[in-house]
């Protein structure tokens, strides 16, 4: 079989059906769906976060890769910016872009429910790259 032969046989779609929730530097329960892990994929993963109602994630920013957030349910506030200083809230059927090396934090804002969005990211590996924001004083 020639290189190319081989090359178009190694590639396959495939089905992630996320199973267990897995725990991240941002202290957010995750589901991870396409991955460099779980797919192969080069240059792209996809999963779904929740945040416990009233939780949030650890302050942090994400080296070299952009952030694409679609919010399925709740409403969540994103603390961004030298000293968390900026904030944007997103709702369910909204989107939500974080460029690369911003430093942000998600805060769910309902005490009852939980939120749940979709997270895309242009890394396979993107938990490699995820750096700890110190929080302002």
């Amino acid at each position: 079989m020639s290189d190319a032969n081989n090359a178009r046989h190694a590639q396959q779609v495939a089905a992630v059906r996320p199973g267990k929730e897995i725990s991240t530097l941002q202290r957010l329960p995750y589901f991870i769906g396409v991955s460099a892990g779980t797919v192969g994929a080069r240059g792209l993963s996809m999963h779904l976060v929740v945040i416990p109602p009233g939780a949030r994630a650890n302050p942090h920013l994400h080296e070299g890769y952009e952030t694409a957030i679609y919010v399925l349910q709740g409403r969540v506030e994103t603390r961004y910016g030298e000293g968390l200083d900026r904030s944007v809230v997103s709702e369910a059927g909204e989107f939500l872009f974080i460029p690369p090396g911003v430093p942000h934090e998600a805060i769910n804002l309902s005490d009852t429910e939980p939120a749940r969005a979709i997270v895309a990211r242009n890394d396979a590996n993107e938990q490699e790259r995820t750096v700890p924001y110190p929080p302002p004083a």
